[in-house]
């Protein structure tokens, strides 16, 4: 294949979507959408026309005299991401594997909306002012790191906390999935992480096909759902009759739960559900890329991605972002010394003693049960991890 300025290129159906600032162009048999400029945007039209690239280029450095035109480059950038179907009538041999999510469509769209529309969301809304006032008046409903603990035997502890955190991370990405389908689209439910956390998480790629203001919906739909449960939870330590201390213990581990994913999704160094909204509000969907490259001036060892770049008026919000990038580090070491190690330091100075109790007594059991706990989370921590690296591989 010689590619030249003479060469006539076949691409594959493209969708292309006007946004905020640019456009998006989604490749309808793969999924996969990419970020372009208008230029690139008039350049692939005049591709889909049969035009030669000498044609093209000629014309779009008329049409932007202030650009750097360059139609060599450009059709490589296009066959380097799998757009060219042939060049001058040779086929180009690409596998195309479908990335678009395709599950949940039994979930009826009109069921959706009626979870999701313009009075819920107002809905939702007031509901996170109204959690946040409810801390603000009864102090005593913020979470203490012993919370966790509601039983004697550390094996119902870390049992109870797992079914209780498995259902509220299901309870959470059903709720992008139900903003998903109140669109019509569909949705995907995988497994992955956040630090040593094992997550599910909603494929919202499809996002891509919604208005900006719609994408905001898919985005907070989560959190929506978990502020909604811990209401219910704050009502239970609220109103409960003193004496029910297991339904109480309970509520309190629910509280604990949300709040720490609360403050996770405002640790912008990892891709949450608040960092998508704010790239999808800004409009600058390279934000951590970006970020990243503008931090590493101060920071050597922090690994950047060198392809992305910044587009015109986006300096400002990437520094802006830079900030929120270390104060969310600043937040995980906060959470760190206030939870987790108090947390791990009671958990095993309580239990590793327990090891040497007669392997008839019940304690001893109860530390080798806890223990195995231990290495199934750490397994299927290592798992997603793994899963994620040979992800990326590909």
């Amino acid at each position: 294949m010689n590619l030249s300025l003479k060469s006539q290129l076949i691409l594959y159906p493209l969708t292309i979507r006007q946004d905020k600032k640019h456009y998006i162009v989604e490749e309808t048999l793969s999924g996969d959408f990419f970020e372009m400029p208008k230029i690139c945007v008039d350049a692939i039209q005049l591709i889909n026309s049969g035009k030669t690239l000498e044609y093209i280029e000629q014309k779009l450095k008329c049409t932007y005299p202030d650009e750097d035109v360059n139609l060599i480059d450009f059709a490589e950038q296009l066959l380097d991401l799998g757009l060219v179907k042939a060049v001058d009538g040779e086929q180009i041999q690409v596998k195309k594997k479908s990335q678009s999510p395709s599950g949940f469509t039994w979930i009826p769209t009109k069921a959706a909306r009626v979870i999701f529309n313009k009075v819920t969301t107002k809905f939702f809304i007031a509901l996170i002012c109204l959690n946040i006032l409810l801390v603000i008046v009864n102090p005593q409903l913020f979470p203490s790191y012993q919370d966790l603990f509601l039983f004697d035997a550390m094996m119902l502890n870390v049992l109870t906390y797992t079914v209780i955190t498995l259902s509220l991370i299901l309870f959470h990405e059903f709720g992008h999935i139900l903003a998903v389908r109140s669109y019509g689209l569909p949705a995907k439910l995988d497994i992955g992480n956040r630090l040593f956390l094992v997550v599910f998480e909603t494929d919202l790629s499809t996002a891509w096909k919604l208005q900006p203001k719609q994408r905001n919906v898919l985005y907070l739909a989560g959190i929506c759902f978990d502020q909604l449960i811990l209401f219910l939870a704050f009502s239970v330590k609220t109103f409960l009759p003193a004496g029910d201390t297991l339904f109480a213990g309970v509520a309190g581990i629910v509280i604990l739960d949300i709040s720490i994913k609360t403050v996770y999704q405002c640790c912008f160094y990892m891709k949450t559900d608040l960092y998508y909204l704010c790239e999808n509000v800004t409009g600058c969907y390279n934000l951590m890329e970006n970020g990243k490259q503008f931090l590493c001036r101060w920071i050597p060892f922090m690994k950047t991605d060198q392809t992305t770049e910044i587009f015109e008026n986006e300096a400002k919000f990437v520094r802006l972002y830079s900030v929120f990038y270390i104060c969310g580090v600043l937040l995980t070491f906060g959470l760190f010394i206030v939870y987790f190690v108090p947390q791990a330091f009671y958990a095993y100075s309580k239990t590793l003693p327990e090891l040497l109790h007669p392997v008839g007594n019940p304690y001893f059991w109860d530390a080798i049960v806890f223990l195995g706990q231990t290495i199934v989370i750490i397994g299927l921590l290592c798992y997603s991890k793994w899963k994620n690296r040979v992800n990326n591989s590909l």
